[in-house]
């Protein structure tokens, strides 16, 4: 089975995240970034949902055995080629000229929670499942950039409190904070909630891609600039 995969219904598509607890590394990147751009070929397509096929685990985040393996072999190149894929991913789905909706389905840890960040929506079951960012605690800071775009999501004393405390989130409790569309109570309604929001967009591309193109150029800048320079430093990871 692919790492990655994508179906359509009727004019959405439905993205699926397939390898397993969907830990993020290069090849995860890689396969997402071509995925992307195949959907964005297809004229028709006016909408797209990401999920994982997992039964309860939307994204692990970062694949950290795989990232500490490439840092033993002294293979760092690799690591960042990994980030600056995630940034890829990220950078188009912030300029994706059709909405995009997260539909959690389960566990979204470290990436697994920005990735849906990046998205313009986001949905999560609530029976199954915790959003996090572990990375006070993992010593993984965020880019200067995943901050950027997180805020765009995240209420800004909303995400100082889940950033800092590194604390799991249910789903009711983040669409108390409207950082989620919808608390759905299982999968099945998850995805018919999701797939029928996805339904209620049908916009011009040129409009909706200038739209957030000018909403978020200021992200975008960050993403090109002040991330590449940490990329390209030694502050990756912090020890202690």
């Amino acid at each position: 089975m692919a790492i990655v995969e994508w179906e359509k219904d009727e004019s959405v598509a439905i993205v699926k995240l397939n390898n397993g607890g969907n830990p993020q590394n290069l090849a995860f990147a890689d396969a997402l970034n071509k995925t992307l751009e195949e959907i964005i070929e297809d004229k028709s397509t006016t909408a797209m949902v990401l999920t994982s096929s997992d039964s309860k685990i939307f994204s692990t985040g970062v694949d950290v055995d795989w990232v500490t393996s490439q840092m033993q072999e002294n293979n760092v190149r690799k690591v960042k080629d990994f980030m600056l894929g995630m940034n890829s991913v990220f950078a188009k789905l912030l300029t994706y000229p059709i909405p995009t909706i997260a539909a959690i389905n389960g566990h979204a840890f470290g990436n697994g929670a920005i990735l849906s960040c990046a998205c313009d929506f986001r949905f999560m079951r609530s029976d199954r499942g915790y959003f996090c960012f572990p990375e006070v605690d993992v010593g993984i800071p965020f880019l200067p950039g995943m901050i950027a775009f997180i805020r765009k999501a995240i209420p800004e004393y909303k995400f100082n409190e889940i950033c800092l405390s590194g604390r799991r989130v249910t789903a009711p409790e983040l669409e108390e904070h409207n950082i989620i569309e919808k608390a759905c109570p299982n999968i099945d309604e998850l995805m018919s909630e999701s797939i029928a929001y996805a339904k209620t967009f049908v916009k011009k591309r040129g409009i909706f891609a200038e739209l957030k193109k000018r909403l978020y150029r200021h992200i975008i800048e960050i993403m090109e600039n002040k991330d590449i320079a940490v990329l390209e430093s030694s502050t990756l990871f912090v020890k202690g």
